[in-house]
């Protein structure tokens, strides 16, 4: 394991709150009913979908001349699938294949767009096919709202502000002719725009002095009409870096939220990552315990904002976040090809849960990715689609979508320790759900041992809880074209017994239940 992932997990020792008492010390789940927290902003569940791979071009765009079902070009099977989780937001085209896409490149005749390389991603032709109206009209057809990348590291200020104009423009001006010439006459909702991404990396290697500059810059120019103007997103830093937060919340204008990103290596080893199947359980735990040390990432850069921004008018945006393992033997190494197991379930659920604790900061965050790509939630392969287990898990979350969060505490959480790392067994979280009932979420991280846990909402006790209970024999289990579903969540209810409700929570399992009091 890498130094940086054993720093890691040191922070995450000194500021999670593990129980080190006697193992034989009931473990409970408390939960202050009455006194409710920040809304859950449903967009935390958010999606990422870049031009990599077949992440767009096969896995969701086969064309409208397609045998395989879809309406103008966008697969009916992933629509459905993305509609019944009641995806809020998906950001494209990227990622790092933002920073080389030049917007007039996807509009007009697809016959007629020029094919460039993706040399982000494989240097692998680019034709364009999917652009400015194709990917609106994904997003239409999903019900969710758009969060377009702007490049700054090969675009300019001049770029961004005409495509700004293009999408936003309601009168007559040659841009918003022309986008009713390609087919749209009324104006595009741009929800979210973010001024180029990664620009600590891929995004142009800047410093956080120059890109504020930059962001300054471009910012000034990116002009919409008062109804449609989108929240304006500045390119963050990663891991445990607070310098980019602190330059961009220090009065910079035009600054609405600053993204960050963090991916979950189970070696913490770039040249070897990690396997997507057939790991240890040394791997299983040091993937888990990486993920919930992003609760301190979270927690430096809230002080700062806390300090910078005490009204709370930045949002903190983890709009890049997910495993990434070792490719997928025989694959594309550029593609980002990687099986999706149950231990990918369990990694978003825990950080869904270590959102929902910072819900007044973290607004936003986006799985990387939708399709095919790293952690995704569907892979299709041909006409054949597979639902992943972190679909799942996401299925079991959504009644957390605008929610009211609630707060809860473990006593006597269970250490789980493989090794030389170890982690609470447990994690839970709280909420009040739009539809009034009191929702939540579990997760024992534990690959072996089951959980007993007793629940109660402030002083009472509750009478029962139903929900659906995600977990398979395996840590590696997975969902495969062809074969039986392994990782499918199943019904799950209780019911208090000599005025005590008792959960039994299986290894390696995601519970997410209503309570009724």
């Amino acid at each position: 394991m890498s130094s940086t992932i054993k720093k890691r997990l040191a922070a995450t020792a000194v500021c999670v709150a593990w129980a080190f008492g006697a193992q034989a010390a009931e473990t409970q789940l408390i939960v202050d009913a009455d006194q409710p927290g920040p809304v859950i902003d449903r967009h935390v569940y958010g999606q990422f979908a870049e031009h990599l791979g077949s992440g767009i071009y096969g896995g969701m765009w086969v064309g409208p001349d397609s045998k395989i079902p879809n309406v103008r070009g966008w697969r009916k099977d992933v629509v459905a699938a993305l509609k019944a989780l009641k995806v809020p937001v998906v950001r494209w085209p990227g990622g790092c294949f933002a920073d080389e896409y030049h917007w007039r490149d996807g509009i007009g005749p697809r016959d007629q767009r020029p094919v460039k390389l993706n040399t982000s991603w494989g240097g692998v032709p680019e034709n364009n096919a999917v652009g400015t109206h194709e990917f609106f009209d994904l997003v239409e057809q999903i019900g969710s709202e758009a969060y377009v990348n702007g490049n700054l590291g090969t675009g300019s200020a001049r770029e961004m502000a005409e495509w700004m104009e293009y999408m936003t423009a309601e009168g007559n001006s040659s841009l918003a002719q022309l986008r009713r010439k390609n087919g749209r006459d009324r104006p595009f909702r741009v929800n979210y725009f973010a001024i180029g991404n990664e620009a600590w990396g891929c995004g142009g290697q800047m410093r956080p002095e120059y890109y504020t500059d930059q962001f300054r810059q471009v910012a000034a120019f990116l002009k919409a009409p008062s109804n449609n103007r989108p929240v304006i997103i500045a390119s963050g830093g990663t891991g445990l870096q607070t310098n980019w937060t602190e330059m961009l919340s220090n009065g910079v204008p035009g600054v609405d939220s600053i993204s960050h990103h963090e991916y979950t290596l189970p070696t913490g080893d770039w040249e070897r990552k990690g396997s997507a199947v057939g790991f240890p359980e040394s791997e299983w735990i040091a993937t888990l315990a990486h993920t919930l040390s992003i609760d301190e990432i979270i927690k430096r850069n809230s002080a700062v904002l806390d300090r910078n921004d005490p009204k709370k008018k930045i949002g903190f945006y983890f709009d890049e976040w997910g495993s990434w393992y070792d490719a997928e033997p025989g694959s594309n190494p550029s593609f980002l090809v990687q099986r999706n197991t149950l231990r990918d379930a369990l990694l978003a659920a825990l950080l869904f849960n270590v959102f929902l604790a910072h819900a007044d900061r973290v607004k936003m965050s986006n799985v990387a990715q939708m399709v095919n790509v790293l952690q995704a939630m569907i892979q299709t392969r041909g006409d054949q689609l597979v639902l992943t287990p972190t679909y799942y898990a996401f299925a079991l979350y959504t009644p957390f979508q605008d929610a009211t969060s609630l707060p809860s505490r473990i006593e006597n959480n269970p250490v789980y320790k493989v090794g030389s790392v170890e982690m609470p067994g447990l994690s839970a979280t709280a909420a009040r759900g739009k539809d009034g009932k009191l929702y939540i979420g579990l997760v024992n991280a534990n690959a072996t041992q089951a959980a007993e846990l007793t629940v109660r909402v402030g002083t009472a006790t509750p009478a029962a809880v139903h929900g659906r209970l995600l977990t398979a024999l395996a840590m590696d289990a997975q969902n495969e074209f062809g074969k039986p579903a392994q990782v499918v969540p199943r019904a799950f209810e209780a019911r208090a017994a000599d005025g005590k409700l008792l959960l039994k929570i299986p290894p390696k399992s995601i519970l997410v239940v209503a309570v009724e009091t």
